[in-house]
């Protein structure tokens, strides 16, 4: 027999009315890329799961206030709670994640936000978001690695075990996505504040 899964519309309607296990089936769905979401920014598993715990929160406070109106797109909707969450938590401890290539460069360092200007926080959050959007072009099993070992902080011998494959492999993987990530970056080169992103050594 075939099991036809429940659209995230319906469960959302099914809430609305009174389900609780309905939103219980949301949260199951959508909590991995809401906690990587949290994740890439705070680059705290602690952080995150305490920010995923508020976003669900948040989520919960507008539907029963009658304020959700995305037409059943669940998903990207909490993802951006989860995501303007993470950046206001980012702005508080003045501080943004490091990715460091195989050449030894970094695509972020630390910054002191207490004296910039609005713009200049829109400018960085801005950047951060660009950089998301680059790591997600990543082939899958190249992201994930990634993620693991950057933002998780997880050693080759813990991701090899997660993810089923061998240290070597997951050592390949994680040489591809940098040099992916930078080969992307320097076609991007021309937008980013030299602040933020030093020039690539040739």
């Amino acid at each position: 027999m075939i099991k036809i899964q429940v659209s995230d519309a319906a469960l959302l309607s099914a809430y609305i009315q009174g389900d609780d296990k309905a939103f219980e089936t949301l949260v199951k769905r959508s909590k991995s890329k809401v906690y990587t979401t949290i994740y890439l920014i705070v680059k705290d598993r602690y952080i995150a799961e305490d920010l995923m715990q508020e976003t669900y929160i948040k989520a919960i406070d507008v539907i029963r206030s009658g304020r959700y109106n995305e037409e059943g797109k669940f998903l990207p909707w909490v993802a951006r709670i989860a995501h303007n969450l993470a950046i206001d938590h980012f702005r508080k401890e003045k501080r943004y994640p490091t990715i460091v290539l195989e050449d030894g460069s970094k695509v972020f360092n630390s910054f002191d936000f207490a004296e910039d200007s609005a713009e200049d926080l829109q400018m960085k959050s801005d950047q951060i978001a660009h950089v998301r959007e680059m790591i997600k072009k990543l082939p899958e099993e190249q992201k994930e690695v990634l993620v693991l070992r950057h933002y998780e902080e997880l050693s080759f011998q813990e991701i090899a075990e997660q993810t089923g494959v061998s240290i070597n492999t997951a050592l390949g993987r994680m040489r591809y996505a940098l040099i992916n990530l930078r080969k992307m970056m320097e076609k991007q080169e021309s937008a980013y504040d030299s602040k933020l992103y030093p020039k690539w050594p040739c």
